[in-house]
């Protein structure tokens, strides 16, 4: 898990596109956002955030997200990925993690969040999460201080293998989580549309 001196350089990150909690949101809009974003940047991957929406809700969104190439994944509920067809899961700590691992192995994807500590995201490397995320907001809208998602993808990415995902709220930030060396950079959906997501892809394009 710990990277070595050896270790080549990483490419240019990949832009991992989160959703409101759906429970709450406009779906039709975020089924716009998802197939302009797929015309505007190279996506990585979305997250699916259901809240209480039903699967036949979610079903239209997961197939807009592999329509544009991107992997799909539900957060939380590995049930509700299985069901829809996604491609794995976002858990919310390495607890979480561990409790679903069982259930997306061999082929699902296993993301983590919620890492509120240096040990906590050690903690979900060792178990095998397929990512490491910082600085995501949470069902409120708050997320950690963006200095302090800085300083942890910085930190990640001199020492680890696993890939990390560090969220962004501006085009500065986007461009100072790519210096810091994040693998992916999670936007918010709904904030970011097509001109704005070829303007940060462009950009991207240059940093590395």
């Amino acid at each position: 898990m710990v990277r070595t001196n050896s270790a080549p350089a990483r490419p240019q990150p990949r832009l991992y596109l989160l959703t409101p909690p759906l429970d709450g949101a406009d779906r039709d809009a975020i089924l716009k956002a998802i197939r302009a974003a797929g015309k505007a940047a190279d996506v990585a991957a979305i997250l699916l955030r259901p809240g209480t929406a039903k699967a036949a809700d979610l079903a239209p969104l997961v197939e807009a997200a592999h329509a544009i190439g991107a992997a799909c994944l539900i957060e939380t509920d590995v049930a509700l990925a299985d069901a829809l067809g996604a491609d794995g899961a976002h858990l919310d700590s390495a607890d979480a993690l561990k409790v679903a691992l069982p259930a997306l192995r061999p082929h699902g994807i296993a993301g983590t969040g919620g890492l509120r500590t240096k040990h906590e995201a050690m903690s979900a490397g060792e178990l095998g999460a397929d990512y490491v995320m910082f600085g995501e907001p949470d069902a409120a809208g708050r997320r950690p201080a963006f200095d302090a998602t800085l300083e942890r993808t910085d930190w990640w990415a001199q020492l680890f293998e696993p890939p990390c995902v560090a969220f962004a709220a501006s085009l500065e930030e986007v461009e100072a989580l790519s210096e810091a060396g994040a693998d992916f950079i999670a936007l918010d959906i709904l904030a970011f549309d097509g001109d704005t997501l070829a303007a940060v892809a462009a950009r991207l394009a240059g940093e590395r």
